[in-house]
């Protein structure tokens, strides 16, 4: 298979990296700031059931809990297709770097690339926003 497009989005977030860590990993949290989930997320065997997208129902299976920030994450599409994603938190300083390799999908054009890109980068915005609130989770 060939190597497929990608592009890295990313956000500096001012807070301990351990700490964004431990909010963005938490399937329960992720409706809150991944707005493909808001739907929520139901618990489901090894998998989580996101309801109510575009595409219908899918299944996401996450990296288990780990200590290097880590939360990568398999979707696995109602027709069975399988989307690698990749989330990384890393240290930066007192802060986190918040990283989404996103991949391009063999049958995404260009303006569906754009499109995915540009709804990752608000989403990790809004991580960002969340996690410097003064009362931040």
């Amino acid at each position: 298979m060939p190597t497929s497009q990608a592009r890295i989005i990313h956000r500096t977030i001012a807070r301990n990296w351990r700490a964004v860590y431990a909010f963005a990993a938490r399937p329960e949290t992720m409706p809150v700031w991944a707005s493909g989930l808001a739907a929520g997320l139901t618990w489901d065997g090894e998998d989580w059931i996101a309801g109510g997208g575009a595409v219908g129902d899918v299944r996401v299976r996450f990296a288990p809990p780990n200590d290097f920030g880590v939360i990568d994450h398999t979707v696995t599409l109602p027709d069975g297709r399988m989307v690698e994603n990749a989330l990384r938190v890393v240290p930066n300083g007192d802060g986190a770097e918040v990283m989404f390799t996103l991949l391009r999908q063999p049958d995404m054009d260009d303006a569906a690339f754009e499109r995915d890109a540009a709804h990752i980068a608000r989403d990790l915005e809004t991580l960002k926003r969340l996690m410097e609130e003064e009362e931040a989770p």
